[in-house]
């Protein structure tokens, strides 16, 4: 079962996420303070992490960022900011998912199992796919430029891989965020533009003439490439 670890301060919430998700199986550690969250992270070797922004010694943009240098092991973050403009910060900097207090812990642990799924991926078996230096390991989930795996959250790796597997079609934002996203999910569409952001920031070497993700004004993204 997968690995949780819940960084949050507050001890009360803390216990409240920790019983909740050890009952639905999953093995939870605990971390109270920002200044011990990167090395409890690098102990435990989670499957996800629940992470609280407002935290003693170092906050969690911070630990976020962080974690995204050298891991794309999915991260919610968890606070009392609920504004808009926070969500959207959050995403930009390789949340996969943000949840405002106070909650609800069963909604809690329909996110985590959801954001769980999508890091699991597909289990199509379809072959590699290669769009010249551009080689995309469907089955494993993995991508690589020029032989160099670029490391993707797992949010922006399920948005990739979806536009990979329709290469050369258009999808509107609703559209990603239903094959995406999914139902639970009921933040900003902004969060599909800040993920192709990413996309394209970490595909930054791809020459153009091999492929791109290209934005067609008033429809939509496509990941375009040249046919094999």
């Amino acid at each position: 079962m997968a690995q949780i670890l819940v960084i949050e301060d507050e001890y009360a919430i803390s216990q409240v996420l920790n019983v909740y998700l050890k009952k639905v199986g999953y093995d939870v550690t605990q971390c109270f303070s920002g200044g011990e969250a990167l090395d409890k992270f690098i102990e435990t070797q989670p499957d996800l992490v629940l992470l609280d922004i407002m935290l003693p010694e170092k906050n969690g943009w911070i630990i976020l960022k962080e974690i995204r240098e050298f891991s794309a092991c999915p991260i919610i973050m968890l606070t009392a900011l609920g504004e808009v403009n926070y969500r959207l910060e959050g995403f930009d900097q390789g949340a996969d998912d943000y949840i405002a207090k106070p909650f609800i812990v069963d909604e809690v642990v329909a996110r985590v199992k959801a954001v769980l799924r999508r890091a699991e991926g597909s289990t199509d078996s379809s072959s590699l796919k290669r769009y010249g230096s551009l080689e995309i390991d469907r089955k494993a989930h993995r991508v690589f430029l020029g032989g160099k795996e670029i490391l993707l959250t797992p949010r922006d790796l399920s948005v990739f891989l979806f536009l990979a597997d329709h290469p050369n079609q258009t999808f509107t934002r609703d559209q990603l965020i239903d094959h995406v996203w999914g139902w639970e999910y009921d933040g900003s569409d902004r969060a599909v533009d800040l993920a192709v952001k990413r996309l394209r920031k970490a595909l930054m070497d791809w020459d153009e003439a091999e492929g791109e993700i290209k934005t067609l004004r008033g429809l939509g993204y496509q990941l375009s490439v040249q046919k094999k």
